[in-house]
């Protein structure tokens, strides 16, 4: 059950986050700025690539390297394919993960490694593998730690991850707000500089001011009634979020918000793109995750038994209404199942700002629910 008087109390959702995660997303603009003025530090600007590579290999643990795999390849479209490398192994302990690189990775490919840790001995191994094999490395990690040590043996770029000092006392949570920005700002900078996407210092500059401004809309001393995070957050209580995402860059959005539900609030979510939503989901919202599916819930004791789990349509949108679109058709069908329907749409803007207002609003929103809900 979710408390929604806590929503509205800043002094005790600051007491209940233990994890400092309503802080990370409110830092999350400060976080980009920290980051691309490491990059720059570290170099990036300096580079003189001799062409695009052939492929972008992206190497780490956990939903946040996921999800910026899944962003750099939807910005970076066909031109080069951003692959992912999925570790194996018996458990996610930093010891247990295995990287390999494919057979045919060479020269014309780059490799970045991502991680907020930098203690996994795998991803030095294959800092060190990649150089054997003449593929150029570069890696988001902490400093001062055995993956710094390997990247600068293999003649790499490193760049530090921008972490706050608050940080430092507990692993983070991959899916904490902070965490993505800190590993995603260097690499679009990267990429930038190889010409493999568009995203100079000036559209970072933006991205960072437009999680500025989400922060302001969203954060904790902001009523839920004009607080579209807390008001998404008190909307998926006790519902199975279907999240169907419209637009290139909501793709990437709604997974990422899948996975900072289950990581964060323990919340399951599905996720499918439109048009294809609506064939893939249409079952569910006729089925007994329907709204109207239980006809004795008008009878249920609202104090001892707990709701029905119901499904409720979480439509993201990354496009103006006046393009082709299938919104009325999932309004519709959401309509037809009497399956409520909650809409995010960001603010007129570039790629990227539009993307970051779609993740810093759903990240806001995970970790409202995820703090209301253990309260």
């Amino acid at each position: 059950m979710l408390d929604e008087s806590l929503l509205d109390t800043p002094e005790a959702l600051a007491e209940a986050d233990r994890r400092a995660l309503l802080r990370g997303a409110a830092e999350a603009g400060a976080r980009v700025r920290t980051a691309a003025r490491h990059a720059a530090e570290a170099g990036v600007h300096d580079l003189k690539p001799d062409g695009r590579p052939r492929a972008v290999l992206i190497a780490g643990p956990g939903a946040a390297a996921t999800c910026a795999a899944d962003l750099l390849g939807t910005l970076a479209g066909a031109g080069s394919p951003v692959i992912r490398l999925a570790p194996t192994g018996v458990a996610p302990a930093a010891g247990a993960l295995r990287w390999e690189l494919p057979g045919w990775a060479g020269s014309v490919d780059l490799l970045l490694i991502t991680t907020p840790d930098g203690t996994e001995p795998s991803l030095s191994l294959l800092a060190e593998q990649a150089y054997r094999r003449g593929v150029s490395v570069a890696a988001v990690a902490p400093p001062n730690t055995p993956l710094a040590e390997a990247v600068a043996g293999a003649h790499g770029l490193f760049v530090p991850l921008a972490t706050a000092p608050y940080e430092h006392d507990e692993p983070l949570a991959a899916s904490a707000p902070g965490v993505l920005w800190a590993l995603l700002t260097p690499l679009l900078a990267l990429l930038d500089r190889v010409g493999l996407l568009t995203a100079p210092p000036d559209a970072l500059q933006k991205v960072a001011d437009r999680l500025d401004q989400v922060a302001e809309r969203c954060g904790p001393a902001i009523a839920t009634y004009s607080n579209p995070a807390k008001t998404l957050a008190s909307e998926l209580s006790d519902a199975l979020p279907l999240i169907w995402t419209e637009g290139t860059s909501a793709g990437p959005a709604g997974r990422r918000f899948a996975a900072a539900l289950a990581e964060l609030s323990g919340t399951p979510a599905v996720v499918a793109e439109l048009p294809e939503a609506l064939a893939a989901h249409s079952a569910l919202l006729a089925g007994r995750l329907a709204a109207s599916a239980d006809p004795d819930d008008f009878f249920r004791d609202r104090v001892e038994e707990p709701p029905a789990l119901h499904a409720r349509v979480v439509l993201l949108r990354d496009r103006p209404l006046g393009g082709l679109t299938a919104a009325p058709a999932a309004r519709e069908l959401a309509l037809s199942h009497e399956t409520p329907m909650s809409e995010l749409e960001p603010e007129p803007g570039g790629e990227l700002e539009t993307l970051a207002e779609l993740i810093a609003i759903t990240d806001f929103a995970a970790v409202y629910l995820a703090l209301a809900s253990r309260s």
